[in-house]
């Protein structure tokens, strides 16, 4: 498991730890009706992520 950080302009899933950078093609990109577009994890398909800015 990491740890709890995101190295600067990387994104990683907080579910399974699966991490690249912001916007990077690796991410999958999904559409959830009534939140809008949303970025889900190739891994393990959650959309819990976070960003480091």
């Amino acid at each position: 498991m990491t740890s709890g950080s995101v190295t600067a302009g990387q994104s990683r899933c907080r579910r399974c730890g699966f991490e690249a950078p912001g916007g990077d093609a690796a991410w999958r990109r999904i559409d959830v009706p009534k939140l809008g577009r949303m970025t889900q994890c190739p891994d393990c398909e959650s959309t819990d992520v976070i960003t480091s800015r």
